[in-house]
């Protein structure tokens, strides 16, 4: 899976040339916390709270509320944004994206085509693919295995008896452990016992078979 799978495309940007103020009423109405800044498309910068809060006068400051006003209101993207924005391809895996903001501590990187923006991945976005990716939305029963030793064909094992019983797989994901492999499979069905059943009887074991329903 790539970025570009999961990035939103709705770009909501600035130019470097707009005044602070419009740039915190745009996040506002959009209830969003960052803005690329853009320049004949090309990305030059990015905006954020964090950065304009920085950016706003303390409040031990001996101006008057006149003095900082007119400050701010003479304060462009430009004098304040961030230009050695982290970026990231959008055709970089998903997994690259998660390892670039840890490394550098983010929770945005702007997704580009090239030099131009294409669109925006957050942490909030990291959070609903791995909802999406797990099968958390799905309604059917998550199975739980622990595989002691691996070897050659024990997925398609398991896939094949599955099939065999008419149960569909909708996502499996398969987690290594020292002396041991977790495996997980989200089928679609509401019978937990009976895929238990069907598993335990092939000499697997499974840890457990519990149902998952799509929440609100």
């Amino acid at each position: 899976m790539s970025v570009r799978d999961f990035m939103s495309e709705k770009l909501i940007t600035v130019t470097p040339e707009t005044p602070i103020f419009d740039a915190v009423d745009l996040m506002k109405k959009n209830n969003i916390h960052r803005l690329p800044v853009v320049t004949d498309g090309k990305l030059v910068g990015l905006i954020t709270e964090g950065v304009i809060a920085e950016a706003m006068p303390s409040t031990a400051t001996s101006l008057s509320v006149f003095e900082v006003n007119y400050l701010l209101n003479k304060t462009t993207v430009k004098d304040i944004m961030v230009k050695k924005v982290v970026t990231i391809a959008e055709d970089a895996l998903l997994e690259d994206a998660i390892y670039r903001m840890r490394q550098h501590q983010i929770g945005v990187l702007p997704v580009l085509a090239g030099d131009k923006l294409v669109g925006i991945i957050t942490n909030n976005d990291i959070f609903d693919a791995f909802l999406e990716i797990t099968g958390y939305k799905e309604n059917g029963i998550r199975v739980t295995l622990e595989i002691g030793e691996n070897h050659k064909g024990i997925l398609a094992d398991i896939a094949k008896r599955l099939a065999d019983a008419d149960y569909d797989i909708l996502t499996v994901i398969v987690l290594p452990r020292p002396n041991k492999i977790t495996l997980e499979l989200q089928v679609a069905t509401d019978d937990g016992a009976a895929v238990k059943k069907l598993l335990s009887d092939a000499g697997y074991k499974v840890i457990q078979a519990v149902p998952t329903r799509v929440r609100d």
